[in-house]
């Protein structure tokens, strides 16, 4: 088995067990509407999908221009998603929705291990 692999289990294993519930919302804006020159909301669609993630606050040695103080970090198992979020996408924890404002990927010979979310309400 391939370090990757074996980092890949067990970056899952570890976050299934003090991870919390958590819901990412994949969200697909639908076809132009080159007549009205929008993208009607009907047309979007959203996927759902079910994992267990470690949330944390953010350090405020963190906070910039772009992460401020009160963003949330969420850390997901790569392996338990279909994709990469995005930051159009949302993510639910305990029924409050919150917005993607940066994603980034931990990798080991181009395999997705973890994905670190920084959300805000």
């Amino acid at each position: 088995m391939s370090l990757a692999k074996s980092l890949e289990n067990v970056a899952g294993k570890v976050i299934a067990r003090f991870g919390g519930d958590v819901t990412i919302r994949y969200v697909s804006a639908g076809d132009y509407d080159t007549t009205t020159g929008t993208i009607p909301d009907f047309s979007t669609t959203i996927e759902s999908h079910e994992v267990k993630g470690v949330l944390e606050d953010v350090n405020t040695r963190e906070v910039n221009e772009l992460i401020q103080a009160g963003d949330k970090r969420l850390t997901v198992a790569a392996k338990d998603l279909p994709s990469v979020p995005e930051t159009k996408d949302r993510v639910t924890i305990g029924g409050i929705e919150h917005q993607v404002v940066r994603v980034q990927t931990t990798e080991q010979d181009n395999t997705p291990i973890t994905y670190e979310l920084i959300l805000r309400v």
